[in-house]
């Protein structure tokens, strides 16, 4: 039986002093989903949404493939022109091969009346941070930070770091030392949001974002410079079998950047 992490310091040519622990993720098919708390808990919303909650590993996919194998679907990062980034890897039967695109979806709190527009995106790795980076100009210039953790944490369990007021110019001057660490952890995510707005971009532990806006239009043009385009049928890789990778620098990077930001309570 695979189990929850595994040290696959045996894969064949791995990165040099690479440690890998990889985590199986089972499928959350993205929705429309109701009857959530107040606007301040987005992040939480969509990540629950989204992600990681830990398979019956007795019946999952890689459970049941030789160690050789999981090794070799674990070094394919090249689907056509899209290429992964280190964080995640989807199903062995390539039930959604990735791409990019993005595609609309929408908050709703019946309770509170409110509906929010969300975008979802998935971008290749090589224009993934700068994307981020251009995604969160329209923010302001003072807004919140959430750094998400799931390092260390078997059944895949989060924590959230909340961080309120930063100014923008420094954020990213923060975020450009930890390019790294944002784009290849598969338990690391980040939130940057304007609570006034209220307006949130999530660069999250599957390297998607996710865009909670009224102002749309503004997102999509960004996108659109980076040549991310609207396609409604496209699945992300969350919505089948799929798995995290981190490495122990990237905790200790994720340490370092959680000083950097003043985070140290749970949000």
């Amino acid at each position: 039986m695979l189990a929850n992490y595994l040290n696959l310091n045996n894969i064949t040519n791995p990165s040099p002093k690479t440690q890998l622990c990889c985590q199986i993720n089972k499928p959350f098919i993205s929705g429309t989903i109701q009857n959530h708390n107040k606007m301040g808990q987005l992040k939480r919303f969509f990540r629950n949404m989204l992600c990681d909650h830990s398979f019956s590993y007795g019946g999952a996919i890689f459970d049941r493939l030789p160690k050789i194998e999981v090794e070799s679907h674990l070094t394919v990062a090249n689907y056509g022109l899209f290429t992964l980034s280190d964080a995640v890897r989807p199903s062995f039967d390539l039930k959604i091969i990735p791409r990019q695109g993005y595609k609309h979806d929408r908050y709703r709190n019946i309770k509170n009346n409110l509906s929010i527009p969300v975008i979802m995106v998935t971008v290749s790795k090589e224009d993934l941070f700068d994307t981020f980076i251009d995604l969160i100009d329209p923010l302001g210039n003072c807004v919140d930070v959430v750094l998400e953790t799931s390092h260390k944490r078997s059944t895949g369990e989060h924590v959230d770091l909340y961080r309120e007021q930063i100014d923008m110019p420094i954020l990213k001057s923060f975020l450009y030392n930890y390019e790294e660490l944002l784009v290849n952890d598969g338990c690391t995510g980040i939130a940057v949001l304007n609570p006034a707005t209220p307006c949130e971009v999530q660069f999250d532990e599957h390297k998607m974002f996710i865009i909670y806006s009224n102002d749309e239009k503004t997102f999509e043009k960004i996108l659109s410079q980076h040549n991310i385009y609207r396609d409604e049928s496209i699945r992300f890789i969350t919505e089948a079998e799929h798995i995290h990778t981190t490495r122990d620098e990237y905790y200790q990077q994720f340490q370092k950047l959680k000083v950097t930001l003043g985070l140290d309570d749970d949000y």
